[in-house]
């Protein structure tokens, strides 16, 4: 099973992820964690998407498709793989297509998870931020023992700015777009099912899971 979860911020993408990867016992790959992990490997491709995001900058489409292909190669992803948070424009999603056919893995489905904006808005306001390994985790379904305490690594858990009500507006509107053309894409290959992501993680789930058993 090859998917790729694709919505706005907020939406619930990584919770799903988890939950898929649970399932069907294939990797979630998030193109953060991804990005994190190939900065400390110390390979070529890592070095040069440390460079990058040292400098405050977003990293390129040709060293982001470069790292997804080294992981899709390893062996971690000889059964399938759940991609979220790219691909976020068409030239990116041309780029997967094309590196996908030639490792022949092909994608099977690509879900489009969709929720009212004020949800999102609500949703972002419940996340937290580790400010030293990166990882997020929300107020309510993460059950925290101490809110202001990351339980992986122990750093401090903040509220990103870019988290804050109007910033999340003024990114749902970036999102909606530049990632309209995206879902276009891959409507017309045939790939695209959209799920309802408003209701709680386990009814979500369910949707996902009956979409994706369809596909």
């Amino acid at each position: 099973m090859r998917l790729i979860l694709f919505g706005p911020p907020g939406v619930g993408k990584g919770t799903q992820a988890k939950l898929l990867s649970a399932h069907y016992r294939i990797p979630h790959i998030s193109t953060g964690d991804m990005l994190r992990d190939a900065a400390v490997s110390g390979s070529e491709l890592g070095k040069k998407a440390k460079a990058v995001m040292d400098a405050g900058h977003l990293v390129s489409d040709e060293i982001m498709i470069g790292i997804i292909e080294e992981v899709l190669k390893s062996g971690k992803c000889s059964k399938g793989f759940i991609l979220d948070g790219f691909p976020r424009t068409v030239p990116q999603a041309e780029s997967l297509t094309e590196m996908t056919k030639k490792l022949k893995t092909p994608v099977d489905l690509v879900v489009n998870m969709e929720v009212d904006d004020k949800i999102v808005i609500g949703r972002l306001g419940k996340r937290l931020s580790c400010i030293q390994c990166g990882k997020i985790f929300n107020r309510d379904l993460d059950h925290l023992n101490d809110p202001t305490k990351c339980p992986s690594c122990g750093g401090r858990l903040v509220q990103r700015d870019d988290d804050k009500p109007e910033t999340v507006r003024k990114r749902l509107m970036v999102y909606a777009s530049s990632t309209a053309p995206v879902k276009e894409y891959y409507k017309r290959l045939g790939l695209l099912k959209t799920v309802d992501a408003s209701g709680n993680v386990k009814e979500v789930q369910r949707l996902i899971l009956s979409t994706v058993g369809k596909a």
